[in-house]
């Protein structure tokens, strides 16, 4: 992903549409796309400031506030899914979740648990 453009021409540029200077000529004038210009003029009599907003993903998970009820859930029955698992906090709780959502959980608590389901032993050879 690229940087974002800095404050200060963005406040270059802002300055120049204030002053009476049309967005397309401020935009030519300093090299950016039209679209860009007008975007930074709104941010400006939005919110009085032309910083870019932070970039990325916000740290966490949907399953965080959740912790409780599936770290509960599997020191209750240790052999359940992650299919089972997310299965049950669309049926108890509302959130609905694939079941990587919930190994991604797991995971950045550096918990390892079963990918497959509970089979019954074979008889050709040991489980």
């Amino acid at each position: 992903m690229g940087k974002p453009y800095s404050v200060d021409l963005r406040e270059r540029v802002v300055a120049a549409i204030e002053t009476g200077t049309s967005t397309g000529a401020a935009a030519k004038r300093f090299c950016i796309s039209k679209a860009t210009a007008g975007a930074w003029a709104r941010l400006k009599r939005a919110t009085g400031a032309v910083a870019p907003a932070r970039q990325g993903k916000p740290k966490g998970s949907v399953l965080d506030t959740h912790a409780d009820f599936i770290l509960g859930v599997l020191a209750a029955a240790p052999d359940t899914t992650l299919e089972e698992l997310a299965e049950r906090l669309a049926e108890e709780r509302g959130v609905k979740v694939v079941h990587t959502a919930v190994w991604k959980f797991l995971d950045r608590r550096d918990m390892t648990h079963k990918k497959r389901p509970h089979m019954r032993a074979s008889s050709s050879a040991p489980m």
